[in-house]
């Protein structure tokens, strides 16, 4: 569980009620339930407008990974690595045939079948790249959602607030009716500029950067693979590789 998260959407709505409770003002006031629902469903109705469902399914799974982080073994990465790179050393490249039943993970299995199938060190490099930007741009795609989600809430909680306005100017006659008009019409803006800025951007910029730590721990591979490829010494390919790690 990612602590920091939690705790800064914690701070965040904290400090947004604590000042309406510290000018005067009560809780009550931020709920608006019709606020609410121009507000979110207007943002979900332009998010699908624009994604392709299988963007919109993965970025909305992709959610999950701001309380529970990917597994990112890069100090894996580098141990499998340097063991290949031995075991090249003292018995030969062919030797590493042995190892590709063990992985399961189709990226590295290709590139490990590469080096054993005596590639050149740039084949290797030019053919699993083209794997890796094809695997950022998915991910990415999907993770601007929630860049677009921040970029139209608040856009629709303007909405919100002129709806609001116009419910006024229609009751004008009729003086019960003005507070709640004028209150979903704030309160719209509120919810539209709060959910931007506290929720849709945070988040996708958490998405992204855990997708660069993937990208960065496919590229350590990459580096790697391409170092036994052209016979360097396992003390080189680790202290290369170490670069990559945070």
């Amino acid at each position: 569980m990612d602590k920091i998260s939690l705790a800064g959407l914690a701070i965040g709505l904290i400090a947004i009620v604590g000042g309406q409770i510290l000018e005067g003002g009560h809780v009550s006031s931020l709920v608006q339930p019709t606020a609410l629902m121009i507000v979110l469903g207007g943002t979900l109705g332009a998010v699908l407008l624009q994604s392709p469902y299988p963007v919109f399914r993965r970025g909305m799974q992709m959610v999950r990974w701001v309380w529970v982080p990917p597994v990112i073994e890069q100090k894996q990465v580098l141990d499998q690595v340097l063991g290949w790179s031995q075991i090249a050393r003292r018995e030969g490249l062919l030797q590493l045939e042995n190892q590709i039943a063990r992985i399961k993970d189709p990226f590295t299995k290709k590139g490990l079948q590469l080096l054993v199938d005596g590639a050149d060190p740039e084949h290797i490099r030019e053919l699993l790249e083209v794997d890796i930007n094809t695997f950022e741009d998915e991910w990415r795609q999907s993770a601007k959602i929630w860049d677009s989600a921040g970029g139209y809430s608040p856009t629709i909680g303007i909405l919100g607030a002129v709806m609001g306005l116009i419910h006024v100017m229609e009751n004008l006659s009729d003086p019960t009716k003005l507070g709640s008009g004028i209150a979903v019409a704030f309160v719209a803006t509120i919810y539209g500029v709060g959910l931007a800025n506290l929720v849709y951007l945070p988040i996708a910029g958490k998405l992204k950067y855990y997708i660069a730590r993937m990208v960065a721990s496919k590229e350590m591979l990459i580096d790697g693979l391409v170092g036994i490829a052209v016979g360097d010494n396992p003390r080189i390919i680790e202290s290369r590789l170490k670069g990559y790690m945070l």
